[in-house]
């Protein structure tokens, strides 16, 4: 176990081989059968086999296990004479007296006959020692024969296995396994093989499993399903997808949950670290040693170029004569060592083939082919210069690595790789007898690129080393610094290191002071950890002085930099004079980096739009900003306006598909605090409107709604609310008040009260249900005025939502109805479809319990909107609430039937019973009863075709 991980030896079930399977015991249960079973080493031939003797042993059937080794005895007919001494007890009546051929070579089946008298010609005597094999198959009923790796197998047991093959005993079923690539043509038993009539015959070609499989291995063997796309990716390269080869990296990993969750450069870095496989090495090496001189030179500078290559850049590399070479690459091929990876170009399978090659090569001779290959490549157009650093780091050429890498990493951010940049630049910096200077110049080109990339916790890490290494600057220190702060904020349990880095960079650059306020604007930003208000008021103010003064200077693209936060935080806020800023900031982009500040702009006000209830705006700029970033290079930028899209979209009732945007985004930025805390506050919205308790529970603590030092304040507060409404809902009254407690606390200390319209409402609620009615009439006073002169929408209709919900507790009906009409409309304009339904929920029951006995007919309207959002358990909900007035349900007279379709309740007792409810939580959730419910469930179960809710489970 490591770090909570535990490492299995295999995969617990058998991953991306369904297919191949079904065909393997279709055909294995149908005899006479001959099934032939090809792939690589690796490959995952024995698996699939044992997971077929498996099924064929628990259908009643007998088993025989031959596996061919790769050292011969000189013992004809060995591999199957080893499978039938497990044969066990046979019936001697059922034995024919040719099976007395058997007797020397199987003492162990002591009721075989006595043997017959030599014939006197070997070639008889072979024939009924055949005939006899063949008789004894048949005798022993229902049986399976399997010989494994059958490119080993001695002459003899071919012949053996060829004259069963062309008359495969009653009741048999012979499965031979091998290498393609070991056997002379791709012939297992030296010449091809006929089907004869009558009996079944499948083949089966072993392909080693793609991109998916190897994620679904990797998280299969650690018991977890917290792989990440890029490692699997970078897995997948390495390995091509070989099963064996997956296992032992995956075993061989120093840190398999950290590993796991990398990114594609830090999971490149990580697996290259990993040794081959020593089965896997040897396997390859034994290969190479047969290879003739020639061929094992071609390959290995194959294998030191490590990426396909022509014949005529291999055969330079190598430095043999054209025709020695063609010949020489031809072996290879044959051998399968090398392969055509695409159009005359040829390389290896995998990485670790590679790997184990370039490992046999001494130390002098890899740096003389690592140098051919500089000079073959320094002068192509355009030059490789990832290749050519890379070749000149392992010749030994220190100052031609930096020379390459640092051109590659400018070349990189000029095209907007900045991945590839800031891997470049961590690379180089990392290299030997660098001098103050290239550290310095080094550092200043990573800090410049590194706030528009995701590269998270590798750059902290360099910048933190840098900070201690004494050949850096002082004058730089401080950049460094900030640029330290500004990554640690993106970080999950950083925000208050960074806000003391921060601060510690803003001293350091007196003398730069337009590094200096950047560092001002983001100490001004109200939405990062639990520092109250007036704090970042004393920021914003300095910063909208530097953005004054840059303005009158003309120097557009600093006052464009700190517009892009400071704005922003001022709407943030509720300040209304925000809006006058932004209409007086530029609206085009002179350079590309201007360009990357007006994406922030956009995209930073869009986020401020949806927190305080401006949607439309806030999809606008979204659309805007994300074209803008996407087009200049600032993927940071594009994955903040991704996340804050699906807020708005959760805000906006667009719920189609959006916990699958939700989790797949979480994926792609797992490492961006500001990324996945917004998205884990929608899960969570999500989750509980539809009832699912114990997801939504997680995934709002994901938003690190614990930790308000170290989270993003409004998300925090939302989620605060989120889980009082869940407690509520569940008739929790007592805990909702002291998770609304919690949050208010936090919003009373922050003081951003724009933020309050998540939180207010489900606080006022939880008290009155508390019996705190008095609390929530002061709560509600001091809501009015906090909010009275701040310019925020979605606050100022929470505050007409509980008006509505305190007037209704203190039996105020008119009042009440007149707010909760107010809270609707409000919603509707912003526009909120889910809040606005819920308003309209609440102005019912007012209007029912006022006497009016039509408010009864808008709980079925509501319970269509609430289905429409997918907002299931409001939906539910409603539905009761009409049955409860005791109004007649309308004749299902006219209704569409729905046949064999699951009806819209039963999806949404599916969707429960797939996530793990039990018959009492689906009946709570859907506010039936239990009766119902298992009917639904009987139904769900016959229209799927499933036996039981397990297998829902996983088919779903």
């Amino acid at each position: 176990m490591t770090n909570g991980i535990v490492c299995r030896t295999s995969s617990p079930v058998l991953i991306g081989r369904a297919a191949e399977l079904r065909a393997l015991v279709r055909a294995a249960a149908a005899p006479p059968a001959v099934l032939m079973l090809e792939g690589e080493a690796g490959v995952g031939k024995t698996r699939l086999v044992s997971e077929l003797i498996a099924r064929t042993g628990k259908a009643g059937r007998r088993v025989l296990l031959g596996c061919c080794q790769p050292l011969r005895e000189p013992f004809p007919y060995g591999v199957v004479i080893e499978a039938l001494r497990g044969a066990g007890d046979v019936p001697a009546a059922t034995l024919s007296p040719l099976t007395g051929a058997l007797a020397p070579y199987l003492p162990e089946l002591t009721q075989l006959p006595a043997p017959p008298p030599p014939l006197g010609d070997p070639r008889a005597d072979r024939h009924r020692l055949f005939r006899a094999v063949h008789a004894l198959l048949a005798a022993l009923g229902p049986v399976l024969l399997v010989v494994e790796d059958v490119h080993w197998a001695d002459d003899g047991s071919r012949q053996l296995l060829r004259f069963l093959m062309a008359d495969p005993p009653p009741g048999s079923s012979l499965l031979l396994s091998y290498r393609g690539e070991e056997v002379p043509g791709g012939l297992p038993l030296g010449s091809a093989y006929r089907p004869t009539p009558g009996s079944a015959s499948v083949f089966v070609r072993l392909a080693p499993l793609d991109r998916d499989g190897v994620r679904q291995l990797t998280g299969a063997l650690l018991g977890t399903s917290a792989v990440s796309a890029e490692f699997a990716a970078r897995l997948h390269e390495r390995t091509a997808g070989l099963p064996f080869a997956v296992e032992e990296t995956v075993h061989a990993l120093r840190d398999p949950e950290g590993a796991v969750q990398a990114d594609g450069a830090a999971a490149r870095r990580l697996l290259d670290a990993v040794e081959v496989p020593a089965l896997l090495r040897d396997t390859i090496v034994e290969r190479l040693t047969a290879l003739p001189l020639a061929a094992r030179r071609i390959t290995e500078a194959a294998a030191v170029l490590a990426e396909p290559a022509t014949p005529d850049l291999l055969t330079a590399i190598a430095g043999l004569a054209p025709a020695r070479a063609r010949h020489a690459l031809i072996r290879a091929l044959d051998r399968a060592i090398l392969v055509e990876t695409a159009d005359c170009h040829y390389g290896f399978r995998h990485t670790l083939a590679q790997q184990a090659v370039y490992d046999t090569l001494a130390g002098p001779d890899r740096q003389e082919l690592h140098r051919r290959a500089v000079r073959l490549l320094r002068d192509r157009t355009p030059a490789p210069l990832v290749r050519l650093a890379e070749h000149c780091r392992k010749a030994g050429d220190t100052a031609g690595a930096l020379r390459y890498g640092e051109a590659a990493a400018d070349q990189a951010g000029e095209l907007g790789d900045l991945a590839a940049a800031i891997d470049l630049l961590r690379t180089a910096l990392a290299g030997p007898d660098l001098t103050p200077s290239d550290v310095d110049r080094l550092a200043v080109k990573l800090s410049t690129v590194a706030c528009n990339g995701l590269s998270q916790r590798e750059v902290v890490t360099t910048l933190e080393r840098l900070l201690s290494d004494e050949r850096l600057s002082g004058r730089l220190s401080g950049e460094i610094r900030l640029t330290l702060g500004l990554m640690l904020i993106r970080q999950a349990g950083s925000l208050e290191a960074a806000r003391v880095e921060i601060e510690l960079a803003i001293a350091a650059l007196g003398d730069r002071p337009a590094l200096a306020a950047r560092g001002m604007a983001v100490l001004a930003q109200p939405w990062v950890g639990d520092t109250p208000l007036a704090e970042h008021r004393r920021w914003l103010d300095r910063v909208d002085k530097l953005i004054a003064a840059a303005s009158a200077a003309g120097d557009r693209g600093r006052a464009l930099t700190l517009m892009a936060s400071n704005i922003a935080s001022r709407l943030h806020t509720g300040d209304a004079r925000a809006w006058r800023t932004l209409a007086d900031a530029p609206v085009r982009a002179g350079t590309a980096e201007e360009q990357r500040q007006l994406a922030r702009l956009h995209c930073n006000v869009a986020d401020a739009c949806s927190w305080i209830g401006y949607h439309r705006r806030a999809g606008r700029l979204l659309r805007s900003g994300t074209r803008l970033a996407a087009d200049c290079g600032a993927p940071y930028v594009v994955g903040t306006a991704r996340s804050t899209g699906v807020h708005t979209d959760w805000l906006t009732g667009d719920w189609a598909g959006l916990d699958g945007r939700a989790e797949a985004l979480i994926e792609e930025y797992r490492d961006l605090l500001p990324v996945t805390s917004e998205l884990s506050l929608v899960l969570g919205l999500l989750s509980a409107a539809r009832g699912a308790w114990d997801r939504a529970a997680e995934h709002f603590t994901a938003t690190a709604i614990d930790q308000p030092g170290n989270a993003f304040t409004p998300v925090v507060i939302a989620a605060h609310g989120g889980v009082a409404a869940m407690l509520l809902a569940q008739d929790a009254a007592v805990a909702a008040v002291a998770q609304a407690d919690r949050g208010l606390e936090l919003l009373r200390t922050k003081g951003v009260w724009a933020w309050a319209g998540d939180l207010l409402p489900v606080a006022a609620d939880a008290y009155c249900l508390g019996g705190r009615g008095e609390r929530a009439r002061a709560l509600l006073g001091e809501f009015e005025r906090e909010i009275s002169t701040l310019d925020a929408p979605m606050a100022h209709a929470a505050l007409a939502a509980c008006r509505g919900i305190v007037a209704a507790h203190h039996g105020e009906l008119p009042d009440a109805i007149k707010a909760f009409d107010d809270a609707r409309g409000q919603y509707e304009r912003l526009p909120a479809p889910y809040h606005a339904a819920q308003a309209a929920e609440r102005l019912a029951h007012c209007r029912l319990r006022h006497g009016d006995p039509a408010a009864a007919t808008t709980f079925t309207e509501l319970a269509e909107v609430f289905d429409g959002l997918g907002a299931t358990r409001d939906a539910a909900r409603c539905r009761h609430a009409y049955r409860a007035t005791g109004a007649v349900t309308p004749s299902r007279r006219g209704r569409r039937g729905y046949g064999d379709e699951l009806s819209p309740r039963e999806r949404d007792v599916a969707r429960l019973l797939a996530e793990g409810h039990t018959n009492r939580e689906i009946a709570e959730v859907l506010f039936l009863s239990r009766r119902t419910v298992e009917q639904h469930v009987a139904s769900v179960l016959r229209k799927l075709k499933v036996r039981s809710r397990g297998e829902l489970a996983v088919t779903r």
